[in-house]
């Protein structure tokens, strides 16, 4: 597999994230996570966005992490808030997720982040396994979910 930064605007990225929303419409019952994100949120070194492909060239795997800092919606200084991690089901089971995260917490690491947060929710359990087996533990909810209560927020040092 290929993992590439690709820009977060650019077609295979608007494809797998078309798909994991519609994923979180299936999980949650509602539209998709309403999390306001644009392009220029990923560009380095305020965060990055990455693509996975197969041998064929098709996407097959997302995720980003973008620059936070401390604010009412309850983000620390030097944070990372992880986004639009997903794998397509055809490509599940193949490490892909944990490979992008990898990447993607060097790469904040490397920024002079100091902490990698993620909001996610009960409906996604493989998530949580994939946080909790990678260093993450529960933390003080943030974000736009932060009172809902299917939410559930991780963090992990970089330091």
């Amino acid at each position: 597999m290929n993992i590439q930064p690709t820009p977060y605007d650019h077609p295979d990225a608007v494809a797998l994230d078309d798909a994991v929303q519609a994923e979180y419409a299936l999980r949650y019952g509602d539209e998709g996570d309403a999390t306001p994100l644009d392009a220029g949120m990923f560009v380095p070194p305020q965060g990055l966005y990455l693509l996975a492909y197969d041998p064929e060239g098709n996407p097959v795997a997302t995720g980003g992490w973008r620059t936070q800092d401390k604010n009412d919606e309850g983000y620390e200084n030097g944070d990372a808030e992880l986004k639009r991690m997903y794998v397509i089901p055809g490509a599940r089971g193949l490490g892909l997720a944990r490979r992008i995260l990898a990447a993607l917490e060097s790469h904040a690491r490397e920024t002079g982040r100091t902490r990698m947060v993620l909001e996610t929710g009960t409906a996604q359990p493989e998530a949580i396994a994939l946080y909790t087996s990678s260093g993450y533990e529960p933390c003080a909810k943030f974000g736009l979910y932060r009172d809902h209560d299917n939410s559930r927020c991780f963090a992990k040092p970089l330091v």
